[in-house]
């Protein structure tokens, strides 16, 4: 029987809310179809928003939502998408699928879907192609109050009053489709363009975020804190679970055992990454005022069959749940330095927690890992660890158990736990340093590893409710099936 250790005590770093952020591209169905069919579609909408998507969105709690990019973000003219979408600029989508843009989803447009979703808005801004002047104009429209030409220019198109504005990304993926810079080349950029985003109101600041490192790259880390720490708020992290390399992604559903613990084996890898370019950060800040933003992070395979290979989209299995579990255990356990992370992509693009297809909608079984895990945000990490065993499939090995804890604002211990077996259940001995809780309740989700939602059966994949717990003089026990993933709130 293995021991899940848990000492609600020992308290930690604060499990920031916008951990669970989310991303949204110009990319596919994500934007157009998935969150915006426009005013007069046929699909039930507010001002072009779906009402299903946001709804469902809105039932997990999005804190924060990321956008335009993305490697369209460093293409991105925001200009070309304000005033009346009749005369606003048609251009090519150059990076996903070659498809026309008729930026008729722009500034406000994004600002009202943050609004309906009761989330703070996350900007990435273009560096990479883009001007001084272009940036420090964006964020005055957006946030200027006061008399100015970009003011005005915002009243003229509908709105009055300026946004708020929390976090800004000054460029994104500069090392590749940003612009393809040295980390000293984009620091010294970084520099320049922040300087001109000015903060107009000082009760609400601007939380400035540098391009940071893709996966291992440790140099891109290293050169750009050195230039560029005592000018940004956030460094940002790319990491993709590709199961068998960039190369060769492997198919979204339909593999076989040994492509779900290549799978697990690279999820698992966000723990060594988020470590060591943390410790490169601590050298430049030992106190940890700027925070790691891990605002690309999901499994990435080959898309759908017959499917436009730059829109990116596919199925979501258990095996992306488990994908999603792993991920943000680590990032809790690393909450003392990564306060935001955005999974790759919202709706309809690499692994969605939504997917739409005309009027359907379905929630994938990453969706039920975010809901399943929501009590978590904004709770404080408390010590846990768990007895796990090496489990292996030919030359590859990784534990079967994953776990994380913390503890709400009102007392709540919240238990996640994770069996990253596909074959085998585990016995669970839950020891509490204080075994007091007065009521128990869990949900878990499981079911075979290939096992995924589709329009015709969109139930195949959800949580249920857990009952078999059995209270012991130290906390509870039970046995977790395989290919699961269990969340116990105990108050």
């Amino acid at each position: 029987m293995a021991k899940f250790y848990v000492n609600p005590k020992v308290k930690k770093s604060k499990i920031n809310k916008e951990i669970y952020g989310h991303f949204s591209e110009h990319l596919g169905r994500c934007i157009y179809e998935g969150l915006y069919v426009g005013e007069d579609s046929s699909i039930p909408n507010v001002n072009g928003m779906r009402t299903d998507v946001v709804e469902a969105l809105k039932a997990i709690h999005i804190p924060v939502l990321r956008w335009p990019g993305g490697c369209f973000a460093d293409e991105y003219h925001w200009m070309d998408g304000i005033g009346p979408k009749e005369t606003r600029k048609k251009m090519i989508n150059t990076h996903w699928g070659g498809v026309v843009e008729d930026n008729s989803f722009g500034t406000h447009e994004f600002m009202e879907l943050c609004r309906q979703l009761g989330c703070e808005p996350y900007v990435n801004a273009n560096l990479g192609s883009g001007t001084v002047r272009e940036m420090s104009e964006w964020v005055e429209y957006m946030t200027f109050g006061g008399l100015s030409p970009m003011s005005e220019l915002r009243k003229e198109n509908g709105h009055e009053e300026p946004w708020t504005l929390k976090y800004l990304g000054v460029g994104n993926e500069n090392w590749g489709c940003g612009g393809n810079m040295t980390p000293e080349f984009y620091a010294n950029e970084y520099r320049r363009y922040q300087t001109y985003c000015r903060v107009y109101d000082p009760e609400k600041p601007l939380f400035k975020i540098a391009c940071g490192p893709n996966v291992d790259d440790y140099a891109w880390t290293e050169g750009v804190m050195k230039v560029a720490h005592d000018y940004m708020d956030g460094l940002s992290l790319h990491y993709y679970v590709h199961p068998f390399g960039w190369q060769n992604k492997g198919p979204a559903t339909g593999f076989d055992q040994y492509n779900w613990f290549s799978t697990m084996k690279k999820a698992l890898y966000m723990d060594t990454l988020v470590t060591r370019h943390s410790k490169i950060m601590d050298r430049y800040d030992p106190e940890q005022r700027i925070a790691l933003i891990v605002d690309e992070w999901g499994a990435w395979y080959d898309v759908e069959p017959g499917t436009n290979q730059g829109f990116l989209y596919k199925q979501n299995t258990m095996r992306d749940a488990l994908v999603g579990s792993v991920t943000l255990d680590i990032l809790h356990k690393h909450s003392d330095r990564v306060r935001m992370a955005n999974i790759a992509q919202m709706v309809n693009v690499l692994q969605a927690v939504i997917l739409t297809e005309g009027e359907k909608m379905i929630k994938t079984p990453t969706y039920h890992v975010f809901d399943l895990y929501q009590n978590h945000q904004d709770a404080t990490l408390v010590e846990s660890s768990i007895e796990s065993k090496e489990i292996t499939c030919q030359d590859l090995a990784i534990p079967n158990l994953h776990e994380s804890a913390s503890v709400s604002d009102d007392g709540t211990l919240n238990l996640s736990l994770s069996n990253l077996s596909v074959e085998e259940a585990e016995e669970i001995e839950v020891v509490l340093s204080d075994a007091s809780y007065e009521t128990i309740s869990a949900r878990i989700l499981t079911n075979d590893m290939n096992a995924h939602n589709t329009f015709d059966a969109p139930e195949t994949v959800q949580p249920e409710e857990f009952t078999a717990l059995e209270r012991t003089s130290t906390g509870i026990k039970f046995t977790l099936s395989a290919c699961s993933v269990l969340q116990i709130t105990m108050k």
